[in-house]
């Protein structure tokens, strides 16, 4: 659930004028001045044509930048092919690349749509945590734990688990499709989170812990404060949870918001009521890991799951459906 943090860390920096919405990003990601589109999402990878417009913060933060996760499921279209060979993987495969080697490639790459065309999943917080660290001078990690993990009181949450606190670390665990039985996916001492890594992802990087997410969940609730502490102002708060999608713009997003959501700004954002727990204004995400965080304004409620489980479905599993049924069915006034 690293997406909405690296939002929150962008929005603190726009908070600052040193960013700006609607401002091409060329300045700070000169890898992807003058993109080419493709003509057709099965064209060749070659058949492009220009970008009509520079790709902007707004674009990163509500996944239309035109780079992104093609839910077709095997790979049929070149582009696909061009993606995977570039080194991104779909899963929890993450780039194993350094920021600048991860813009060439990205670069190297056509986009898929034109900017604010079309929701695509993943990419942009990926590249915005390039363009944070980038635009504050410093490295993402530092920005994360100096503005907002440092004063809400995060002191479990990073990219990696240092050796004093790996006995606290959960082993994850997927599915195997052909037996059925759960095998170790990535081990606490030798796993992918042991060690600092070469990249450090906006998108789906950060281990932490109930109670620290929980100071930022109860955070976000509040309106960007936490206690005595200030992350945000609460009308970027709003802003960050409002529905940012036009319905065009959603089309075949089917996979990942379903007919009763939408996305602000590196979180998803309930419209419609559909089940018991889907209230609209209700915001936040479920990670690949098996982990899911919502909070809800309307009912004053906030509810953090954390399993060690990898999801293998678009659609979420029953102890995920259960654990936000029971939390609501809770409610009792």
């Amino acid at each position: 659930m690293t997406k909405p943090i690296t939002a929150v860390a962008a929005m603190i920096l726009v908070e600052e004028c040193k960013l700006r919405l609607d401002d091409p990003v060329d300045r700070w990601l000169p890898e992807l001045v003058d993109r080419k589109v493709l003509r057709a999402i099965d064209a060749a990878i070659d058949d492009t044509v220009a970008a009509k417009r520079a790709i902007t913060l707004r674009d990163l933060l509500t996944f239309r930048l035109g780079y992104g996760m093609i839910p077709v499921f095997p790979d049929r279209y070149p582009v696909q092919k061009a993606i995977a060979e570039a080194g991104f993987a779909r899963g929890p495969v993450f780039p194993s690349f350094a920021p600048d080697e991860l813009m060439r490639r990205y670069g190297s790459l056509p986009l898929i749509y034109q900017p604010g065309e079309r929701w695509l999943y993943n990419s942009g917080t990926e590249i915005l945590g390039v363009l944070i660290a980038r635009a504050a001078g410093t490295t993402l990690a530092e920005f994360l734990s100096e503005r907002i993990f440092a004063p809400l009181g995060m002191k479990d949450t990073a990219f990696h688990v240092p050796q004093d606190k790996r006995g606290r670390f959960a082993t994850s665990y997927a599915r195997d499709h052909a037996t059925q039985k759960l095998e170790v996916l990535d081990d606490p001492a030798t796993g992918k989170f042991a060690n600092p890594p070469v990249f450090e992802n906006g998108s789906a990087g950060l281990v932490s812990t109930a109670d620290d997410f929980n100071a930022f969940a109860q955070m976000m609730l509040s309106g960007g404060r936490l206690g005595g502490e200030r992350i945000l102002s609460r009308p970027s708060i709003e802003l960050m949870t409002s529905d940012q999608l036009k319905p065009a713009e959603k089309q075949g997003s089917e996979l990942f918001l379903g007919d009763s959501r939408s996305w602000g700004f590196g979180l998803s954002v309930f419209t419609t009521r559909d089940d018991l727990y889907t209230t609209p204004g209700r915001f936040g995400w479920d990670g690949g890991y098996g982990t899911s965080w919502y909070s809800d304004p309307k009912e004053d409620l906030t509810g953090i799951l954390l399993t060690q489980r990898m999801m293998d479905s678009s659609q979420p599993p029953r102890a995920m459906v259960d654990f936000w049924t029971c939390a609501y069915q809770a409610i009792d006034d």
